[in-house]
């Protein structure tokens, strides 16, 4: 954006987070949505439960101020707030409920976060994000290089590197982070942790305008549902194909992955647990960011299953209205076939557009074959029974599926989800094939479990002559 003078006098006028800034109540309205929102990082929250949080900030900085600081009441100020003119919350009703909800704009989010850096900082961190600059740049240049042998040279470098590190460790060269370097990157890694819940709510006003633009078109449309389509498809397909939407697929299929997860669990339990980390006291939350992310991922998901919703609902009505149209127009046949009946027209009746004759020649038509007539042989030998063992018709295989469900409710006890080579790692294959046949019912039956489809694990087990067995299933994830 060119920060020219009118542009700037626009923004001025029109950007919601500007106008956050001008208020006269901003202090209250921008430490009130950070104590409510950002702070523990809640996405949605209903008018009762928001209106009483707002109600009890106004009781007490009208102790400190008086009675007259905020002369309205919480309920008053939210909806001035969600108003069109203020935006800087979105009043909203989830489908199912009768009860006003609001969720923080983007834009608020971005004053607020502009106001926080305002704050001086005691430790200023630049190592990092140089190091960060030039890992970046590493990646970008062996990612975007088509020739092997220049790849092959890289890797090669780096392989030398990390034997010439090795051979130093093992001689007793060992070189650890000092606190300072370790505080600079847990800086860096705590300001990007946070940036990445706001592009959530980003990317989220983006599809939600995409899908309010859905609506108003479906509303004023006249003409034609397979232009209307073609073109709604063309926008949303403009938006996940876009570097913002493979960005965010890219992220959430990484995110998605229980392994990166758990990675992610043990790497953040041991930065948390260094001596200079604690010494900094930092947010707890910073311990289950990953499953923040995974929520705030969830909402945006959700924001696109309702612009599919709409435009089901769409089809299914134009549908409804065809066939209205349809029997209408036979209706109209029949009756005018009535009002002529005893007066037949002596002109013509009835025209018919570009009339044709379909022929089907006799000789066109395959001849009579007789069915073969199969040659059964009636006798039946009856065999001597004192060699058949009858306890191989009682040796079925039966698979307790309850113990199943149970191992999968002990896990979601202790975590939000799990995925099924998890499940299988502490409780492995017993029963073979049938076993896991078990497992994969037990997810179909289950609406909180996720079949995706474009990833495979490979499961393995032991079958009861000790031969190695393994199958290949898409990934499949348990959630609480």
């Amino acid at each position: 954006m060119p920060l020219d003078y009118f542009t700037l006098t626009r923004q001025r006028k029109q950007h919601p987070a500007w106008r956050l800034l001008l208020a006269d109540h901003a202090p209250l309205i921008a430490s009130f949505l950070q104590h409510a929102f950002i702070g523990p990082n809640e996405r949605i929250l209903s008018n009762t439960e928001l209106a009483s949080r707002l109600e009890d900030m106004l009781f007490s900085l009208r102790e400190a101020l008086g009675d007259d600081a905020f002369p309205k009441s919480a309920a008053r100020y939210l909806d001035d707030w969600a108003g069109d003119e203020k935006g800087w919350l979105r009043k909203f009703y989830p489908p199912g409920l009768d009860e006003a909800h609001f969720d923080l704009t983007p834009a608020a989010e971005k004053a607020i976060a502009w106001l926080d850096s305002l704050g001086g900082r005691s430790f200023v961190g630049t190592e990092s994000r140089l190091l960060t600059v030039f890992e970046l740049l590493q990646g970008m240049i062996e990612g975007a290089e088509s020739d092997p042998t220049a790849r092959i040279e890289e890797l090669e470098k780096r392989k030398e590197a990390i034997d010439d590190e090795i051979a130093r460790i093992r001689d007793g060269n060992l070189k650890v982070l000092d606190e300072t370097a370790l505080k600079d990157r847990f800086q860096q890694l705590g300001a990007t942790a946070h940036e990445l819940l706001t592009d959530f709510r980003e990317v989220e006003q983006n599809f939600r305008e995409l899908d309010r633009g859905v609506r108003e078109r479906i509303a004023l449309w006249e003409g034609g549902k397979g232009e209307l389509l073609r073109d709604i498809f063309g926008e949303h397909d403009a938006i996940i194909d876009s570097d913002q939407g493979r960005s965010f697929r890219a992220f959430w299929d990484f995110l998605m992955s229980p392994s990166r997860q758990e990675e992610l669990t043990k790497l953040l339990e041991k930065a948390l647990a260094l001596p200079p980390i604690k010494a900094l006291n930092p947010d707890r939350r910073l311990k289950r960011i990953h499953y923040d992310w995974l929520e705030a991922g969830e909402q945006t998901q959700r924001t696109v299953a309702r612009l599919s919703q709409q435009l089901r609902r769409y089809l299914d009505d134009q549908a409804w209205l065809e066939n209205r149209r349809i029997m209408e127009v036979l209706h109209q046949i029949e009756t005018r076939a009535l009002a002529i009946r005893d007066k037949a027209p002596s002109d013509a009746f009835m025209r018919i557009d570009n009339p044709g004759a379909r022929i089907s020649l006799p000789m066109e038509r395959p001849l009579y074959r007789p069915p073969f007539k199969p040659s059964i042989d009636d006798h039946i030998e009856l065999a001597e029974d004192d060699g058949l063992d009858a306890d191989a018709l009682f040796e079925q295989t039966y698979v307790d599926k309850a113990r199943l469900a149970a191992y999968i409710r002990q896990a979601l006890q202790l975590q939000p989800q799990i995925g099924l080579p998890t499940l299988l790692e502490a409780h492995p294959l017993e029963q073979g094939l049938a076993e896991l046949l078990t497992w994969l019912s037990l997810a179909s039956g289950d609406d909180n479990a996720l079949f995706d489809d474009s990833r495979r694990d490979q499961v393995t087990w032991t079958s009861a002559d000790g031969a190695r067995r393994s199958a290949g299933i898409p990934r499949i994830i348990f959630n609480r």
